[in-house]
């Protein structure tokens, strides 16, 4: 008869066996793995990687407050994960295609996305929030884990393509829980794509601990599908650039996918519709927020000289300029009729959308006009 075995203990999963080149105080780590990928990165360069990140929280804070303000219907924060969003975003290629979630306020500025992008589909306005091929950034993804199919899938088109292009796609915690990703894993690993799986480790799946997802680092699943790993501080800006550089010279020399599990924090909430505090410990959000991500490296680049009052004014001055066009573009946006929410659904006629147009347009006009306005067009 076979016996059951119960473990002694629940293993605990330790945030700070990673790999880092900057400690939580901003000073210098030599680091065998991730050094050689950081060679020639200059001052100006860690500078830009600075002026990203305030930048990009201010972003997130003008989304946050436009929320509550009732301008737009959701907002998903990134406080707190910065660092792993711009520092992989900033060592991909132009070239390259990006499969985000809807958690990527980082690496979609980073490729060049409009301030009017980032709310259009939370306000409603848009079934989306840019065209794709402007900036090589897939459609952020609400079903959790489903770009990485669609990063695996494009990955094996720049195999027939024969070109050394790598398709990217980021996700969180708990969407290795999803068969999507599995699946995906498989599928990269099977045919060796090109492809480079971001795990941003932010500890908690809604309300639900990464404990609950996995119970030894999430990185160690990845060789179990033949797919080589680095887990990291995801709030380190340059353990995060050394790390994806590491992935993308992997997926470029024809040796298929890697994964990379950045270790980070969600200092807000999971979307403005959650209330963390009613499943988060304080003590918890506190001992994170003394890791953060751009006080590190402003603390680095004190110490080598890299930053005074002149470039603290500079970024400061700019972060409350994109501050200021986000909230006035996003007030100046008109939402269109309510029949709009057809328009662009297929690139070419179909007559099926044509019906369901024809029945959307009579109900509407079921509706008696406001007082004083015409009825002509209001459905259609």
């Amino acid at each position: 008869m076979a016996q059951t075995r119960t473990p002694a203990a629940e293993p605990s999963i330790d945030v700070d066996d990673v790999s880092r080149v900057l400690d939580q105080n901003g000073e210098r780590l030599p680091n065998a793995d991730l050094d050689r990928f950081l060679a020639g990165m200059d001052v100006a360069e860690m500078q830009g990687l600075y002026r990203d990140m305030v930048v990009v929280r201010r972003i997130d804070a003008e989304g946050m407050a436009l929320q509550r303000q009732g301008q737009l219907a959701l907002w998903a924060p990134c406080q707190g994960q910065e660092a792993a969003q711009v520092g992989t975003a900033h060592a991909v290629r132009s070239d390259d295609f990006i499969f985000p979630s809807y958690r990527e306020i980082g690496v979609n500025y980073v490729r060049g996305a409009e301030l009017v992008d980032f709310v259009r589909a939370w306000r409603g306005e848009e079934h989306s929030s840019f065209n794709p091929y402007d900036i090589n950034v897939a459609t952020p993804q609400i079903i959790i884990g489903a770009q990485t199919l669609h990063a695996v899938g494009y990955a094996m088109g720049i195999q027939n393509d024969e070109t050394d292009q790598v398709a990217v796609t980021y996700f969180g915690d708990g969407a290795t829980s999803q068969g999507d990703v599995n699946e995906a894993m498989i599928f990269a690993s099977s045919f060796r794509a090109p492809v480079v799986f971001v795990c941003q480790n932010n500890q908690w799946a809604i309300s639900e601990p990464v404990t609950v997802q996995a119970k030894f680092p999430i990185a160690g699943r990845a060789p179990g599908f033949g797919i080589p790993s680095m887990r990291v501080d995801g709030n380190d800006v340059l353990a995060c650039v050394a790390a994806m550089r590491w992935a993308l010279e992997n997926a470029r020399k024809g040796n298929g996918p890697a994964y990379i599990e950045a270790v980070t924090y969600r200092m807000g909430p999971h979307t403005t519709a959650d209330d963390p505090s009613r499943y988060r410990d304080k003590d918890e959000v506190e001992l994170w927020r003394r890791r953060d991500p751009i006080a590190r490296l402003e603390a680095y680049l004190r110490g080598i000289g890299g930053f005074d009052e002149a470039f603290a004014a500079s970024v400061a001055e700019e972060s409350d300029r994109v501050g200021a066009e986000l909230r006035a573009q996003t007030l100046a946006l008109t939402s269109r009729p309510p029949i709009g929410v057809l328009d662009h659904v297929y690139a070419e006629p179909h007559s099926g959308l044509d019906r369901q147009r024809a029945e959307f347009a009579a109900y509407l006009d079921g509706f008696a006009p406001e007082p004083g306005a015409s009825s002509e067009g209001a459905g259609r």
